[in-house]
């Protein structure tokens, strides 16, 4: 687990509280069932042939994923290391990506943030809005590549995962007589990932910023952060990425005095 230096000013995690790495089992068990729940439902919808509401279920998938696999990713969730490494490729897997690959890049993105000679996941930060808008379809083959090259001992949960993707789309098209349910899905997983360099690199970050303290943004906010699972507290998990994303509004609380008095002034939305 990577433990980024902290800018001056601000208070080590000891001062703020060991307590926000705690993980309830009910919110550690309620994490990695939010994914399958919402895989279920966008069957269920789409059986009943209530298309919209299976959209809205894929969509909420991937807000899901997002914060599942985050803490995955850095083994916030307390669980042991051979579980944790089975549960993040098989979330990663439900929306056909490689869980592996996102975790290696995303190390490798808190490491060298906003350095981008090595940093394949922040690459998008430094792009124009166009470019990045380009880089959609081919964003995850690019980390999985980086990945599979950089992490040779994580080869072998690589294969399986990039596995997976191609089998279900295969049989999804060999499915497509029976049933277009499993192909809608791998169409709209696949659609999906390509705005990931757009939501979760480009939109949360500033490569112009001065410091450490202005190059990722927090938004605050009733509703909002709530809706997308408090992960729009960016700023506050770039500094203290081994607090879980369940804890985030809470340390942004007790984070706020001091971010204040650093000139940070954060976004506010509803």
């Amino acid at each position: 687990m990577h433990h980024p230096e902290l800018p001056d000013g601000l208070p080590p995690l000891s001062e703020l509280g060991y307590d926000l790495l705690n993980t309830t089992p009910w919110q550690c068990f309620f994490s990695l069932l939010r994914p399958f729940l919402c895989v279920s439902f966008y069957v269920y919808f789409a059986i009943m042939g209530w298309w919209p509401l299976a959209v809205l279920s894929v969509l909420l998938l991937f807000v899901t994923i997002v914060a599942s696999a985050h803490d995955l990713a850095h083994q916030s969730l307390a669980l042991p290391r051979w579980f944790n490494d089975i549960m993040l490729a098989l979330i990663g897997m439900l929306v056909l990506e490689s869980g592996h690959a996102y975790r290696i890049t995303h190390m490798q993105h808190h490491r060298t943030f906003p350095d981008h000679t090595d940093d394949p996941e922040g690459d998008p930060a430094h792009m124009t809005l166009w470019r990045v808008i380009l880089e959609g379809p081919i964003f995850l083959f690019r980390l999985w590549r980086w990945a599979w090259a950089r992490a040779p001992r994580e080869r072998g949960w690589l294969l399986l995962e990039a596995g997976w993707f191609f089998a279900f789309v295969l049989g999804s098209l060999l499915l497509l007589p029976q049933t277009p349910i499993p192909f809608v899905f791998a169409l709209l997983t696949i659609g999906g990932s390509w705005i990931y360099p757009l939501t979760t690199v480009y939109l949360p970050h500033n490569v112009q910023g001065e410091n450490a303290l202005l190059q990722t943004y927090t938004l605050r906010g009733n509703i909002i952060p709530r809706l997308f699972l408090e992960l729009t507290y960016h700023l506050e998990h770039h500094l203290y990425p081994a607090v879980p994303s369940h804890n985030y509004a809470e340390l942004a609380r007790r984070l706020e005095p001091h971010l204040r008095q650093a000139g940070v002034e954060p976004i506010w939305v509803w």
